[in-house]
């Protein structure tokens, strides 16, 4: 099962990347820096999905997403394979993450309240009909309570299939 591990921060560098798998063009490093001085570069392959699909630019304020539980090369700064990344906006939450039974998030901080005029959809954008319970989801949200887990209405869903 994914992990997801998040890390915020201002892209401070894009540069592209050599890529035998993917051609020349198709992969690019990513250089956030948080609040802190920390540093965590992203590899950005065909497969990472990019909510919106947002351009990132340098400046931007964005959250990358990793698998906590896949091998990462012993390097410094850290350099993760990117599984999504997200353009922080002011109107919008986010939270990706494996959702239970209950529809509650695996580090327990959201239970979503499903209605059912809640949009989903799969990565490559098409309708999702099946069921998002016991998934690995992104869901895009408004407010929220301010309850442990927090609860909301998504505004939408991707469901990574």
């Amino acid at each position: 099962m994914v992990q997801f591990m998040a890390f915020n921060g201002r892209i401070i560098q894009i540069e592209e990347m050599r890529s035998q798998e993917y051609g020349e063009g198709c992969v690019k490093m990513v250089s956030l820096q948080n609040e802190e001085g920390m540093q965590v570069n992203f590899i950005l392959s065909p497969s990472t999905y990019v909510l919106n699909q947002a351009m990132l630019v340098v400046g931007d304020r964005v959250t990358g997403y990793y698998d906590a539980n896949a091998p990462a090369i012993m390097i410094f700064p850290p350099q993760y394979p990117a599984l999504v990344m997200i353009k922080e906006r002011d109107d919008q939450n986010v939270k990706v993450s494996y959702f239970d039974r209950n529809l509650v998030s695996q580090d327990n901080q959201l239970k979503l309240n499903m209605s059912p005029n809640t949009p989903m959809f799969t990565a490559n954008g098409q309708a999702y009909s099946g069921s998002p319970i016991n998934r690995d989801l992104i869901v895009v949200y408004g407010a929220s309570t301010k309850s442990i887990p927090a609860q909301t209405t998504p505004s939408y869903i991707v469901v990574l299939c």
